[in-house]
């Protein structure tokens, strides 16, 4: 293919130089922040050659060339528009900031959970690893091997508190040591284990008076996650504040500290007991409409995962997955949202085999494995909302996967895996887990075949491109 041709085929068509903001690519995606979306033709777009696939994400229009090819395109792209490269960083910042604030706080959420799956997958997997052989060795139990290893395991989920604030203060641009003395705090092993206080009475909790003003339960936060995020986000404020105020010649003195004793205090006093109630509620209400009777909530789950990724609104699940480890020891939302993502896989490879069209063929057949692996993004935007009709399917395979799910109520011991993977921290039922992704992909696949309809090839013209 001819890749400045392409490049300015592309260029033509999301509205010329005016219409950028800023621009940059990843492995196999050209990533744009525009100023007017409705100045971009996006139907026309998905006919340029070499494209495989257009969608928009995180305020970001997408535009996939695949590996290799969109680095090529990409170079001639900021050579005809004539500006700066940008990294993908910047081009997420830029792409935040035309969000709206509902948009923006789930995205912050995302980006405090998401860096820390590492740490809990890796837990996660140490947790199904050591079950599965005790199962096949329940001698193992008693042994110092499984005490040693449950250590390992344990580790992640019993300090998450510090890692989340760890993570929390780089986003929120506060130094990342201060925040993990925050969620230190928050732990502190002078404060009664948050487990400990559902069985006393709260005449039998201790209390201490600060400073002579308020009496505070001696009670941590363990099991709990938004009340670290807000406290840090205080914290990052203040400290930020004070940076700008307090003489640079004490600064290293009087910051971190003032910033420690004021975040500290309120985080135990008003932060940590109004939003771990909060976040109890959001999880009361989570857990409640995943376990209704006969697996109805869960199929309601399955149904609108993709619709919530279509919205950018999905980053607010890892919080989700995150307090349902932390407070009941299990995730029972990876499995349905496996259903979802396998779902839409589904519906994403019916169109790949039934479709004559080799151009949709191999943007749907990678994009479908892809939505196999946990990442649907590609199937999603790429293929299933270009054909409504297929995307609906996934939906539909969705609920009954689901559904499935929440009958056999399977869980997860991490969180940030779905999808074939899943497998790897499922926890028990490794059968009915398997029998959720056949029945999510059987439904979503059969009716897309069933719904798909070919539609006709624009053809663009590179040249009339060139001289618009």
């Amino acid at each position: 293919m001819d890749c400045r041709a392409a490049a300015q085929s592309v260029y033509n068509l999301i509205g010329g130089r005016e219409n950028i903001v800023s621009a940059a690519h990843c492995a196999t995606r050209l990533r744009l922040v525009i100023a007017d979306n409705t100045q971009c033709d996006k139907t026309k777009l998905e006919n340029v050659d070499g494209v495989k696939g257009v969608f928009e994400a995180a305020g970001q229009l997408q535009i996939i060339f695949g590996t290799g090819m969109v680095n090529k395109v990409y170079d001639e792209f900021i050579s005809i528009a004539q500006i700066k490269e940008s990294s993908k960083d910047e081009v997420k910042v830029a792409a935040a900031t035309r969000q709206n604030v509902f948009k923006r706080a789930i995205k912050t959420l995302g980006d405090v959970f998401v860096p820390i799956i590492p740490a809990i997958v890796a837990s996660g997997l140490l947790m199904g690893l050591l079950e599965g052989l005790c199962n096949l060795f329940p001698a193992m139990a008693q042994s110092g091997t499984y005490t040693i290893v449950h250590l390992f395991s344990n580790a992640a989920f019993v300090y998450l508190p510090i890692l989340i604030a760890i993570s929390a203060a780089k986003v929120f641009g506060g130094n990342q040591f201060l925040g993990a003395v925050i969620g230190m705090i928050m732990i502190h092993s002078d404060l009664i284990n948050a487990w400990s206080v559902s069985g006393m009475n709260a005449a039998d909790i201790p209390t201490a008076t600060a400073f002579g003003l308020y009496d505070i339960n001696l009670v941590g936060y363990q099991g709990h996650v938004i009340p670290v995020v807000i406290a840090v986000w205080l914290m990052s404020v203040l400290e930020k504040k004070l940076h700008k105020i307090v003489p640079e010649i004490i600064d290293l003195f009087v910051t971190p500290l003032v910033t420690v004793l004021v975040t500290g205090y309120l985080t135990l006093t008003v932060i940590g007991p109004i939003f771990s109630t909060i976040e109890n509620w959001v999880l009361a209400g989570a857990t409640g409409l995943i376990t209704l009777p006969f697996g109805i909530g869960a199929a309601i789950v399955g149904g609108l995962y993709a619709p919530t990724v279509v919205a950018g609104v999905h980053h607010m699940y890892n919080a989700i997955e995150a307090g349902l480890l932390s407070s009941e020891g299990v995730n029972t939302w990876m499995p349905i949202a496996t259903a979802a993502n396998v779902a839409q896989g589904a519906a994403a490879l019916a169109i790949a085999l039934k479709t004559k069209n080799a151009k949709t063929k191999s943007m749907a057949l990678p994009a479908s494995l892809s939505a196999f692996l946990g990442i649907t993004e590609p199937a999603i935007f790429g293929v299933n909302i270009r054909y409504i009709r297929s995307f609906v399917a996934g939906c539909i395979g969705g609920v009954c996967g689901g559904l499935v799910a929440g009958i056999l109520g399977i869980g997860a011991s991490a969180y940030g895996i779905t999808g074939i993977f899943g497998f790897l921290i499922t926890t028990g039922n490794t059968l009915g887990y398997a029998l959720i992704m056949a029945v999510a992909f059987t439904v979503a696949f059969v009716l897309s075949w069933i719904l798909y309809q070919e539609k006709p090839v624009v053809v663009i013209n590179h040249a009339e491109n060139q001289m618009r």
